[in-house]
């Protein structure tokens, strides 16, 4: 009797463990699946990722599976068993929802969206934001700038704005390519153009909770910092990079940084333990500056500019005092520079203009030819440990998500699901 009381109280210590243990275990996979806006939880283009491979065969990493999609260039989100992207039919947009182990259409919403009269086509036409996903919703806004808040579950359209008619929003040639960012019980959008630069749309109805400053519109997409105890909404327009109050969008500093296109796309990095701010665009370069609360405003101080690393519509990352990215058009650098100062540890070919996310140690480096790389950069060098020509159905920009050990990727017209492990 006595070793069955203790086999039942061992039994009991055993299955409370157990449940504990999958709670912890559940907690973590969740963390590490959601991939809910762009450039991942917080923004920086990192995974919370373990146990990926070293190396790849020659023919690359496992493919799970593979399905023609429709043209588009939006990055793809995770979230459970679904993934949410958009792409174009022929005189149409469409949010799909995918599920996430076969590829297949769990739901569809299409709407009429016809590219400007000043679209450049050669580039394709969209669409280019990523979506946004926030509790039970998700947020679009497609390449003529027409904004949805859906039900994530089934498609189900909640609320609309066209942000271009309605709020005279700054008509790209290349088409709306910012994504939304959520904040507390807001959605804000950039949109361009008379006092509505920067808009805040309430997340439940989607009426206007604020609308402030009046910067044409680029092709960035905004973040939220902390300076000096105060959460400022920091974002690229298409002559500066601008820091707002994100409870209010009340304008707080400006810096100018334009090209000749008005193009300032890539997102900007924060190092909250030095106050530094890194950002770079084409043909300006990359600059390093100091922020700090000067009552109610905010100091920039330039710290050290560089015309020798000028990040385009790629995708970059911190990792300690180094940012690393893929600099220039056409002929390209995979290159390492000190955010504080502005030295450049290396620049080194092999890629073409490329995107990057950084995971379970390693770089994940796709170029617009179709080139998958996995890489270790260091401050004192990159070493490839495999590269495989992956797609070649069009120009390869959108930037690969990584959730646990599996990786989505697409090109301008097909997605793959593919494992990392």
């Amino acid at each position: 009797m006595m070793d069955q009381t203790r086999t039942s109280s061992q039994d009991k210590r055993w299955a409370i463990g157990f449940v504990l243990a999958s709670v912890i275990a559940g907690s973590s996979a969740a963390y590490a699946a959601d991939w809910t806006q762009w450039g991942g939880p917080n923004q920086s283009f990192k995974a919370d990722a373990k146990g990926l491979a070293d190396s790849w065969p020659e023919t690359g990493p496992r493919k799970i599976w593979q399905r023609d999609l429709g043209e588009g260039y939006s990055a793809i989100l995770s979230e459970g068993e679904r993934l949410y992207t958009m792409y174009r039919g022929d005189e149409e947009e469409i949010v799909v929802a995918l599920d996430s182990t076969t590829g297949k259409t769990v739901w569809e919403h299409k709407y009429d969206a016809q590219p400007s009269d000043i679209h450049e086509h050669n580039f394709g036409d969209g669409p280019r934001s990523t979506p946004l996903i926030d509790g039970d919703r998700l947020y679009t806004v497609g390449v003529s700038g027409k904004l949805h808040c859906l039900n994530k579950h089934d498609g189900k359209v909640y609320w609309t704005h066209d942000i271009w008619k309605d709020y005279d929003g700054t008509v790209l040639n290349h088409g709306y390519s910012s994504s939304p960012m959520a904040y507390k019980d807001t959605v804000i959008i950039l949109v361009g153009g008379e006092n509505s630069s920067i808009m805040a749309f309430d997340k439940a109805d989607g009426h206007v909770v604020w609308k402030k400053q009046s910067f044409q519109n680029s092709y960035s997409t905004p973040k939220v910092i902390t300076v000096g105890g105060e959460d400022q909404l920091v974002t690229f327009m298409a002559q500066e990079i601008v820091g707002l109050s994100a409870t209010t969008g009340d304008l707080k500093w400006s810096y100018e940084i334009g090209n000749r296109w008005g193009q300032n796309v890539c997102m900007p990095i924060w190092d909250a333990q030095s106050n530094m701010l890194f950002f770079s665009v084409s043909g300006a370069g990359s600059r390093g500056v100091k922020l700090t609360k000067d009552g109610d405003k905010t100091k920039v101080e330039e710290i050290w500019s560089s015309r020798k690393i000028q990040f385009y519509h790629v995708t970059s990352v911190r990792i300690g005092d180094y940012v690393y990215g893929s600099t220039g058009n056409g002929p390209s650098f995979f290159a390492a520079i000190n955010f504080k100062t502005g030295k450049i540890a290396w620049r080194k070919r092999g890629f073409s203009k490329a995107t990057c996310v950084y995971a379970d140690g390693k770089f994940i480096i796709l170029d617009e030819d179709g080139n998958l790389g996995l890489a270790t950069a260091t401050p004192e060098d990159l070493t490839v440990h495999s590269k495989v020509k992956l797609v070649d159905n069009g120009v390869a920009w959108t930037v690969p998500t990584i959730v646990g050990k599996n990786m989505y990727i697409r090109d301008k017209n097909t997605i793959m699901a593919l494992d990392l492990g």
